[in-house]
């Protein structure tokens, strides 16, 4: 297409308008070699070498909004006229051995010209920049177009800024604590040396002026050279030096912050000394009045379990008539702009996962958020080497961050996540586990989810299921409990506003306001049911999102017991350390908030008296003992059979009202099956309150990747 007299006019007169010129940054204007010079109605006009660049089109309406049209101009005319348009900003200048001269050379042209990339990489990543409004070398490294060492050579030239490496370099601790670690966090950046009065500072990118002026406010009158390194070389130098200080916020932020709430210590004198009066006052009751005591324990119980029954019927009735998650529709999520998304870290805590380590990779690049805003933090046990390895084997790009986590007591997820945390950069921030398959769009619809919820949300928990769902039976009964328990009963509590136990995995936290409570309790082996509980009485609230993670569901039962036994005895643990002083927590929560922690939380008690009733019952349908009909008189009978017929119905419909939900219609036959799963639970209960007393903090590991012979053996049928 041939440029009219007018039209070369019009885009490179003697009356050009700066605001038309500018609405394109310069470094894409050079990259195409464009320039805006026309904006009629929703029309950009846009001089360009050829009319016949889809790609060029592509990212210029990306970035402005408007519709473009290329109007073909002398190559020559446009440099000039870019020239003129981005006078006031220095060209950065690099010697051209054919010319002879100096001329402008950006980024992408300079690894090209190294042959580290090709034209097509460049293009594909100037459309990333122009989307995510992310630095050009970043999106390529983070892509694995380059490496990071190609990346620190390349601004260590452009920039004529001196490279260092810092593998296996050991600083003086003096000279690197000179900048605190929330700046030198922030800013990716560490003192290695000092001259006199010169301090040398390794950064993984030059820094900003603004960035300047925060380093100078710690270092004072002290000269300030920058050395190039890789991000995540500074990355690791920094775990070094602040490693005493995230293993000591890991473990004792919350005991220091709030001791009353942390589950160090078991049960409190107060509380020891309440249970063993009411045992004693309950022996001497039996031995003087024995037939009445039982009564009344039997009475009592029933009258518990029936309520507990009745409060989730009540939730998940509720639930089935209304939609209380946060919803937020496909169009929302693609209207984004992506250039607005904050960094988002995700917190992966791993701990004998070397073989699930490629899964978790894959997992997490499917995610549709911008690479260079994500802060993947992968938190492996000191003592963890295989799956360290396993790591660092794969070469990662800087997006994934190793962090090591130094062999102390208590070794526990929440005590990994905890040391994490310390380094995250993410405005949010969200737990998945390394088995994990989360909905692609979840990040971004958890940002949507927090700009439209009540300030008080600080927590948006997604709903969690199972990939795996159709293994075996008891794969099957898990899923329905997942399904009654995270599409029903969870977001009954949302509707009631009441505290949430969160699930152990796909929770967004707001991460300044999760510092700010203390972040997890490294003691407490359901960390994530007690943050729930500890955000309500802070007067934070959580909200139900609906998007789903696709966990893997236990399929033997020995690995079951051991999971479900640590969650119960974490319940206990919970419930005990809430109920310490049950006048305060009723002040924090309110009635309403009270009585539903009780009857939610402390209902996981009921799983111990399961297999009392059923040899009760069963006892008497063999022996017809007339001892055990008389523990049941007048109203004990009615509340007996009331929770023998009331709560046996209310856990089949839940469990069968749950995988309907979750539209799961094939689970429904096993989950009429699921008094038989009440069983396992019971076994697992008992496990865990037994563990309460003998061994608290002991975190029983649940093996990952038993999916994998289940699914090949499928693959090989299918094919």
């Amino acid at each position: 297409m041939s440029m009219t007299e007018s039209d070369r006019h019009s885009a490179l007169g003697d009356h050009p308008n700066p605001n038309i010129e500018r609405l394109v940054p310069q470094q894409i204007c050079r990259a195409f070699s464009v320039i805006p010079y026309e904006l009629s109605g929703n029309l950009l006009s846009v001089a360009s070498p050829s009319t016949d660049n889809a790609v060029a089109a592509q990212v210029l309406k990306q970035l402005t909004g408007h519709d473009v049209r290329l109007v073909q101009h002398d190559p020559a005319e446009i440099s000039a006229a870019l020239d003129i348009a981005f006078s006031r900003g220095p060209a950065l200048l690099f010697a051209d051995a054919d010319a002879g001269s100096a001329v402008p050379l950006r980024t992408g042209e300079f690894l090209a010209s190294l042959g580290l990339v090709d034209e097509r990489d460049v293009e594909e990543a100037l459309v990333e920049q122009a989307r995510t409004g992310a630095q050009l070398g970043e999106i390529l490294v983070a892509s694995g177009k380059i490496t990071e060492d190609d990346l620190v050579a390349v601004l260590a030239e452009k920039f004529k800024v001196q490279r260092v490496s810092l593998d296996g370099f050991n600083p003086d601790r003096e000279i690197a604590l000179l900048l605190p670690e929330q700046a030198a966090n922030a800013l990716r950046c560490v003192p290695v040396a000092r001259d006199g009065d010169v301090v040398f500072l390794a950064v993984s990118r030059p820094l900003d002026d603004h960035e300047v002026s925060v380093v100078g406010r710690y270092l004072g009158e002290l000269e300030v050279r920058e050395l190039l390194a890789t991000r995540s070389s500074i990355d690791t130098l920094l775990q070094r030096v602040y490693q005493d200080d995230y293993s000591q916020f890991a473990t004792h932020s919350l005991m220091e912050l709030s001791p009353e709430n942390s589950a160090y210590i078991v049960a409190t004198k107060a509380q020891k000394t309440f249970f063993i009066s009411v045992l004693v006052a309950i022996i001497v009751c039996g031995v003087i009045w024995p037939k009445n005591t039982l009564i009344g324990l039997v009475a009592a119980a029933s009258v518990y379990y029936l309520a507990v029954s009745l409060y989730k019927f009540r939730l998940t009735f509720r639930a089935l008539g209304h939609h209380f998650e946060t919803d937020v529709t496909a169009q929302e999520v693609a209207d984004v702009d992506e250039r607005t998304l904050p960094m988002y870290t995700i917190l992966v805590p791993l701990f004998r996962e070397a073989s699930i380590v490629n899964r978790l990779v894959t997992g997490v690049n499917g995610l549709d958020y911008p690479k260079t805003k994500l802060d993947v933090k992968l938190l492996c046990e000191e003592e963890d080497t295989e799956t360290i390895e396993a790591i660092r084997d794969l070469g990662l790009p800087p997006h994934f961050r190793l962090v090591v986590v130094p062999d102390s007591n208590p070794k526990t997820k929440p005590k990994a996540c905890n040391y994490g945390l310390t380094q995250a950069e993410g405005k949010y921030t969200v737990i998945y586990d390394a088995e994990d398959r989360p909905d692609p769009d979840q990040l971004k619809k958890a940002v949507i989810a927090f700009s439209k919820a009540e300030p008080r949300v600080t927590c948006i928990q997604a709903k969690l299921n199972y990939f795996n769902q159709d293994q075996n039976l008891l794969t099957k009964w898990f899923s329905s409990e997942y399904s009654m328990h995270y599409d029903l009963i969870l977001p009954g509590l949302d509707g009631d506003d009441v505290p949430i136990p969160l699930g152990g995995t796909s929770n967004h936290f707001i991460t300044a306001r999760l510092r700010e409570l203390g972040a997890w309790d490294p003691y407490n082996v359901t960390e994530d049911a007690d943050l729930g509980i500890r955000l309500a009485r802070a007067g934070y609230r959580t909200s139900m999102m609906d998007s789903t993670t696709l966990e893997e569901a236990n399929s033997q039962l020995p690995n079951w017991v051991r999971q479900r036994s640590r969650w119960i005895k974490g319940y206990m643990q919970t419930w005990l350390v809430h109920m310490r002083n049950p006048f305060k927590t009723l002040k924090d929560m309110g009635l309403k908030n009270f009585i539903s922690f009780n009857l939610l939380v402390g209902g996981t008690f009921i799983f111990l008296l399961n297999p009392i009733f059923w040899a009760l019952t069963t006892l008497f349908a063999l022996t017809q003992w007339g001892f055990i009909e008389s523990l049941f008189p007048g109203f004990v009978f009615y509340a007996a059979s009331s929770m023998l017929f009331i709560g046996n119905f209310v856990f089949v419909y839940l469990n069968v009202a749950g995988s309907m939900q979750r539209g799961y219609f094939e689970l429904t036959k096993s989950a009429l099956l699921t008094p038989l799963y009440w069983g396992l639970m019971s076994w697992a209960a008992w496990k865990g309150f037994i563990q309460l007393f003998t061994n608290p903090f002991y975190w029983e590991k649940t093996e990952h990747g038993l999916d994998t012979e289940h699914t090949e053996s499928q693959q090989q049928v299918t094919s």
